[in-house]
């Protein structure tokens, strides 16, 4: 199996991310709504786009009825639209008049882009925009419907530029789009055997698990704290001494060593790897808190390995959100019992990751991370080597 990139979900040798720009900021909110089929085509370019533009959200689907996301957003009158055309879609220059705050990208083929809109009345009960490209698409590794139509990245390209009014600030956006390009082509025109299809002798899936974590990838926070915990009978609750956490998908990282308020326990230095003398030197717990709120996203989720410091975390104020259990997602990809994370690290042969906090709490945080994402790679997987054949055929999808 290739090494796959976990934020543009492309082999490595493939990988368009260093062409991309800094993600860009938009007045716009873009939401993509992705076919299934689109998603697992290597040579889309909705995750692209959604890479590309830091107010963009990226959702898989064909009926989003009951989707609380599409729901919240559609509850604003008059604030969104569907990038879409058809007779009754409304010209850019209308929609300039009163700008939508938030545009929905259906992202597919003409049949499948067409299906999602027809399978969901919120989509249908929306306005349309529809515009005219300023040139032909450059989606030269893939045939279009008509020369009016553009990919995913060029349409939503051509609908910033001329609703915000900067088309050279969006079109940065194709460096890395003609990047992959001229990749594919460059690598059919050196190719000197037949491409190879895959055929599959029965379906199959990465467990439900894994495919969960790399669909929410962006948004997973990976924690890790230790206690002062005291043993049970004494009447002293545990509290948080040391919080870790870092977001793989961008590399940000969060660390709070906190002042105990409690006595310390006779065992906490030595289980934390940390001297009395820099836990005492601490920041105030509601500061430290208040700072990892802050580091915090409104949609992250936080990756945990046990829900111990979870809860002490959620008793010390921070808001509550939705958590993963890595350790069960790593028992269904070992097919038994995970352990601890660090030997779990070794079964799963994860990445080395640097080591960047100090005490046990930086050494779980770093296995932490690279049990993730072996995961993430494996939920990304299309079909496990052994169940595949492969037939020789003229050209590759």
């Amino acid at each position: 199996m290739r090494n796959l990139c976990l934020r543009c979900h492309r082999p490595e040798s493939t990988c368009y991310c260093s062409q991309l720009p800094p993600r860009l900021d938009t007045r716009t909110r873009v939401v993509f709504l992705q076919h299934p089929r689109e998603r697992r085509v290597a040579i889309g370019t909705a995750r692209m786009a959604h890479l590309a533009l830091a107010n963009s959200e990226l959702h898989h689907g064909v009926d989003f009825t009951g989707h609380s996301r599409l729901e919240e957003l559609a509850a604003d009158p008059g604030s969104v639209a569907v990038l879409f055309p058809g007779e009754d879609a409304i010209s850019v220059e209308q929609a300039r008049a009163h700008p939508p705050k938030t545009l929905i990208v259906v992202d597919g083929t003409w049949p499948q882009a067409k299906k999602v809109v027809a399978r969901n009345p919120l989509l249908a009960g929306l306005p349309r925009i529809g515009f005219v490209p300023r040139r032909p698409s450059n989606y030269r590794i893939r045939a279009e419907p008509a020369d009016h139509c553009v990919s995913t990245i060029e349409a939503v390209v051509e609908i910033l530029g001329l609703l915000e009014g900067e088309p050279e600030r969006f079109d940065t956006m194709l460096k890395a789009f003609e990047y992959m390009v001229d990749t594919q082509l460059g690598r059919q025109s050196t190719r000197t055997s037949p491409n190879r299809r895959r055929i599959h002798f029965g379906p199959w899936r990465p467990p439900q698990e894994l495919r969960s974590l790399a669909e929410d990838f962006e948004n997973l926070v990976v924690f890790y704290g230790e206690a002062n915990a005291h043993p049970t009978g004494a009447d002293i609750p545990p509290e948080l001494v040391h919080v870790v956490a870092c977001r793989p998908a961008t590399g940000e990282r969060f660390e709070a060593i906190i002042a105990p308020e409690q006595p310390l326990a006779r065992s906490t230095t030595l289980h934390v790897e940390l001297s009395e003398e820099v836990l005492r030197a601490g920041e105030p717990r509601v500061q430290a808190l208040e700072r990892f709120e802050r580091f915090l996203r409104p949609d992250d989720e936080l990756a945990v390995w046990t829900t111990f410091a979870l809860d002490l975390l959620w008793s010390g104020g921070v808001q509550r959100r939705p958590a993963r259990n890595v350790r069960l997602a790593t028992a269904r990809a070992l097919e038994g019992k995970a352990g601890g994370v660090e030997h779990a690290m070794e079964l799963l042969a994860g990445p080395d990751v640097p080591s960047w906090a100090p005490g046990r709490a930086g050494t779980r945080i770093r296995a932490l991370e690279s049990v993730l994402r072996v995961l993430v790679e494996r939920g990304l997987a299309q079909e496990p080597m052994k169940r595949v054949k492969q037939q020789r055929t003229g050209t590759e999808g």
